[in-house]
This record gives C-alpha cells, structure tokens and sequence, in this order.
C-alpha cells in the first residue's frame, strides 16, 4: 500500500486534531459535497464525502493525500481531482474501508495513478 497516499501533504495546512467533518469539499473543478467522515491514523487517513444530489447521494472515500489544502477559516477542503475523476472513483463501501488492506489498496492505487495534482 502506497502509505503516501494514505498521509496527509505536510504542505495541506491540515492540523492534526481538526475535525473535518461538515466542511465542504472542493474538486479542482467545483464543490462536490462535503465531509461526512475523517480519519487522522497514520498511514490510512481518508474523508468520506457525501456528494449529495451531484451524484444521487453516493459517498465516496477520498485518501488523505488527495487533499491539497485545508481552510479551516471557511470550514472547507481543497481535493487535488476532478469531479469526474471523483464520479468514477471505487465505489464507497461503508463495511469494507476500515481495516480492509485490499479495498485500501484499490482507492489508492486509483487516486495514485490519477495524479492531476495542482
């Protein structure tokens, strides 16, 4: 597993012990939803975003390295993908992304070989 991808950028402004949930979410092309779930553990922390009515609801799981930045200020965060790239990530499974190396494995390697990072 690609422990990068998991971690979040030192760069990000992320401060350890933030709660990120509720905060919107901004793909590098608009919102997509907003935070309905995070996790800080090293080497696997991630966002849940709940996309709302842009994609019927769907929640996806985001790994910690896809997010650019952290503007606490305005309660939002910066994602380094597209919508699309978003749209047609793994689908979210509720039962599966805690504790499941090779539904991890697959969200990173997803988000790892889409590197449209800004």
């Amino acid at each position: 597993m690609e422990n990068g991808m998991w971690g979040y950028q030192a760069d990000s402004g992320y401060q350890t012990g933030t709660d990120l949930t509720g905060y919107k979410v901004e793909a590098t092309d608009g919102h997509i939803g907003k935070v309905d779930e995070h996790s800080q553990e090293v080497g696997t922390g991630y966002i849940v975003v709940d996309t709302g009515p842009w994609i019927f609801g769907k929640h996806v799981l985001l790994p910690a390295g896809t997010i650019t930045s952290v503007d606490a200020a305005n309660e939002t965060v910066h994602v380094g993908r597209t919508k699309e790239e978003i749209k047609n990530s793994p689908e979210f499974d509720k039962d599966k992304h805690t504790g499941n190396a090779d539904y991890q494995q697959q969200v990173g390697s997803y988000y790892d070989g889409n590197t449209s990072l800004s």
